[in-house]
């Protein structure tokens, strides 16, 4: 019931990517509104992650997320029959904040109810697969329903699923909350938005559009109020975000290290997508079927390091490990060639899966780690993370690929093919046959050997990344939460526990 939501709050992200042509041919929006279409749900979930987390925490982590799932299907309704630009706008604003209610909330629940570390390590394991394998699966459905269908009915997918879980959370799940939550500082939520809405807005444009100075001023905004956002939580009575929760064994490594971990998975995704799509010259919807088979690496992932760790292995070294193989399928990118579609696919299948087999056990960690009663807060802080991890990620080797790519591609190139690969194969097209050939396949080796380049930081990175993550969980240990000990004390004393 729970990884319902999440898998649809996860495919959202991607939805749009083959839908767009479509729904600019049919609203006409202007650049700035196609944008505003595309990125609104992230920036808008990103930015209310942490608000969503600590108001589940008060309310109540079931009710946040049947009213998170009523605006999720109200606004994919909205969406799938919007007759212009600024509606669709709208309507992925408020998906977005639905989104924001549905992701810390199935993770909360998840703590609350499997309060046996065995049990919860496997459904977290669930939960980490199920969020990762969403985004992909996003992008190929939009491509098939739009094949057959008209754009909005890949809104109208979410539809049957929140009615489902309208009807039978209430039932299924059980509500929990903080009995003590203390005063809800409405200061920190503008804060928080003000810190994490223009820091995520500036890097995840600095790839594409490079360091100018409003994105840099943007990155910097943001910087500003994050030092406020922290500054706030550790004066005011009742904060956002407890300063406490980061004193938990094991908790503030874990936010640090999943943080890390989402930068590893999300920098392959920037140049893979293209790889497949421009330099092997496959259709949108060739390359989101492709892009399915290192799913499979992904399924195994989680549930190995799971039992690695109940069997007695070191957690320490399990994530360490992950960040090892994860850092191996970096290595395997800079093998690729401009004809190398197998082996880009299994370094993208080992890459993802180490870092799936990391971001579980980091999960499965803060949640241990965490008290019951901030669940949700503990949830929203990972979850945020992952955000600020993938944006980062996308700045940072987006701009090495760039650089590379500026560098490789000849002089006498013109202006528009130097700074794209999309906008040499444009210009390419243009040009008679043999010298469109000629730069096309430079302006392929250029990127090539950009993704060389963003791959090798990358796996400097998170090998890295492997020896403070050996160091710093290592004879870290979930403990046993109180509810669990209560459950079992009932049970040794109750006819059903005999």
């Amino acid at each position: 019931m729970l990884m319902l939501p999440l898998l649809l709050v996860s495919m959202d992200v991607s939805v749009l990517y083959f839908a767009i042509p479509a729904i600019s041919a049919d609203l006409e929006p202007t650049g700035t509104q196609q944008l505003w279409i595309f990125d609104i749900y992230a920036f808008v979930l990103a930015g209310l992650l942490m608000t969503m987390g600590s108001l589940g925490d008060r309310v109540g982590r079931r009710r946040l997320l049947l009213t998170g799932a009523a605006a999720f299907g109200a606004a994919s309704l909205v969406a799938a029959y919007a007759n212009s630009a600024e509606t669709l706008i709208v309507a992925r604003a408020v998906l977005g904040i639905g989104g924001a209610t549905l992701m810390p909330s199935t993770m909360a629940l998840v703590r609350t109810m499997f309060t046996d570390p065995g049990q919860r390590a496997k459904a977290v394991g669930l939960w980490s697969g199920v969020m990762t394998a969403g985004i992909a699966l996003g992008s190929v459905m939009s491509g098939v329903l739009v094949e057959y269908f008209w754009w909005g009915s890949v809104f109208l997918v979410n539809l049957p699923a929140m009615a489902l879980l309208l009807v039978l959370g209430p039932v299924l799940l059980p509500e929990s909350k903080n009995p003590h939550p203390g005063r809800f500082d409405l200061l920190s939520v503008p804060l928080s938005m003000a810190a994490v809405l223009p820091l995520v807005y500036g890097l995840k444009e600095i790839p594409s559009e490079g360091w100018h100075v409003r994105y840099v001023m943007s990155v910097t905004v943001g910087l500003l109020f994050g030092a406020l956002f922290v500054h706030r939580q550790r004066t005011a009575a009742s904060p956002l975000i407890p300063p406490a929760l980061f004193r938990g064994h094991g908790f503030t490594p874990a936010v640090v290290l999943n943080l890390v971990s989402a930068f590893g998975l999300m920098g392959s995704s920037y140049f893979t997508t293209q790889y497949l799509q421009s330099v092997l010259d496959k259709s949108a919807l060739e390359a989101a079927l492709w892009a399915l088979l290192p799913s499979v690496f992904i399924g195994f992932a989680a549930p190995l390091a799971m039992r690695l760790v109940q069997r007695g292995v070191e957690r320490a070294y399990v994530v360490a490990g992950g960040f090892v193989v994860a850092a191996c399928g970096y290595a395997l990118l800079v093998l690729a060639d401009t004809g190398s579609l197998w082996l880009v696919l299994a370094a993208c299948g080992v890459m993802a899966g180490g870092i799936v087999a990391v971001m579980s056990q980091l999960t499965d960690l803060a949640l241990g780690a965490a008290p019951v009663e901030k669940a949700g807060t503990a949830s929203s802080l990972m979850e945020t993370g992952t955000e600020f991890g993938g944006a980062l990620s996308m700045a940072v080797l987006g701009s090495i690929g760039t650089a590379v790519y500026h560098h490789e591609m000849p002089a006498s190139a013109p202006d528009a093919a130097r700074e794209t690969l999309g906008g040499a194969l444009a210009v390419a097209g243009q040009l008679p046959q043999s010298a469109g050939q000629a730069l096309a396949t430079a302006a392929r080796k250029a990127f090539t050997s950009g993704m060389h380049g963003a791959a090798i930081a990358g796996a400097v990175l998170l090998l890295a990344a492997a020896v403070p993550a050996a160091r710093a969980l290592r004879g870290i240990r979930v403990r046993e939460t109180a509810d669990t000990q209560n459950a079992g004390r009932a049970d040794a004393i109750s006819p059903s526990g005999v």
